[in-house]
């Protein structure tokens, strides 16, 4: 059964009751917050032991002589098909995969995400929604309040990799209430300075010039998946604002240079190309998870296409 990882690191009520746990992608620190938090959550239930094994072949199960549950830390999932599933079901152990990101292991997922007794956890870089999501229960949990301007300066400039994520917002614990200001928070905080948002702001320049703009700041499927999430937040605010009034009110406010930029992007829009724009969104939502590898022509495409139907 394929989970979402926020779900399993924000969910207080969480319980760690499957036998099995598959966790892959390319962000190695969410990876390890998942471990740690399955691993923590087994722990506090009962007595259990870590054993680490390089594959589940030729596997034999071993009773602790202390009655300790054994949780095995599986690195390669070689040889892992519909029958070894169901034979690891009648342990009493518990089984981690943590394998390296690979074409190899899609069919192995496949098995997982049908396998009602497993999880299977998929681990990328923070999108925009994630971090409002980890944000908004930081916020609660520590009582913490924050300004607009400060709010949105974090989702849109804390690194995408979730430990970076996680410690930066812990600094701003070390602020007393008063001194969480934003030029205190540039101080203390690591901040993704690479300007990746530039290629938004640049939409409306010719395409050779966009073309060039984003092949200098766009280089990674990282890069690709937080100009789309950066851009698809003014989509939403697009779409879902019904008047100019509404609009302005909730443009962030520390992007104040870009503000009449923006309204001008909203004043090219009815009803007819809301539509249009929010069906570019899903399509390229769905590409983009599907197609990992073509992140980068995708990413492009989709600009371009938003463009489009801007001018249009």
């Amino acid at each position: 059964m394929r989970v979402n990882p926020l779900n399993i690191i924000l969910n207080k009520a969480f319980s760690a009751d499957k036998k099995l746990y598959f966790i892959s992608g390319n962000e190695t620190t969410l990876m390890e917050k998942i471990k740690s938090k399955i691993i923590e959550n087994i722990q506090q239930k009962e007595s259990a032991q870590l054993k680490n094994i390089e594959t589940i072949n030729g596997f034999i199960d071993e009773v602790s002589l202390f009655g300790d549950k054994n949780i095995f830390i599986v690195k390669n999932p070689t040889g892992i098909d519909a029958k070894v599933l169901n034979d690891l079901k009648v342990s009493e152990s518990v089984f981690i995969i943590l394998p390296e990101n690979s074409q190899k292991i899609k069919k192995i997922k496949n098995l997982f995400s049908l396998y009602k007794d497993s999880y299977l956890i998929d681990c990328y870089e923070l999108d925009r929604e994630s971090k409002i999501k980890i944000l908004n229960e930081f916020l609660k949990i520590n009582k913490v309040e924050i300004s607009q301007e400060i709010y949105w300066f974090l989702v849109d400039k804390l690194d995408s990799k979730y430990i970076l994520f996680e410690n930066n917002l812990i600094k701003i614990l070390e602020l007393k209430d008063k001194l969480i200001t934003l030029n205190n928070i540039k101080k203390i905080l690591v901040v993704d300075e690479s300007g990746n948002e530039k290629v938004f702001f640049n939409m409306l320049r010719k395409n050779r010039e966009i073309v060039e703009l984003y092949r200098e700041k766009i280089t990674t499927n990282a890069d690709v998946n937080e100009l789309y999430y950066y851009s698809k937040f003014f989509c939403q605010l697009i779409i879902d604002c019904n008047d100019e009034d509404e609009y302005r009110k909730k443009i962030p406010v520390y992007l104040f240079r870009q503000k009449d930029y923006l309204i001008e992007i909203y004043r090219k829009y009815n009803s007819r190309k809301k539509k249009l724009l929010l069906k570019l969104l899903s399509s390229t939502e769905g590409s983009l998870r599907k197609e990992v590898g073509l992140s980068l022509v995708m990413g492009l495409r989709f600009l371009l296409s938003f463009k489009k139907i801007t001018i249009s």
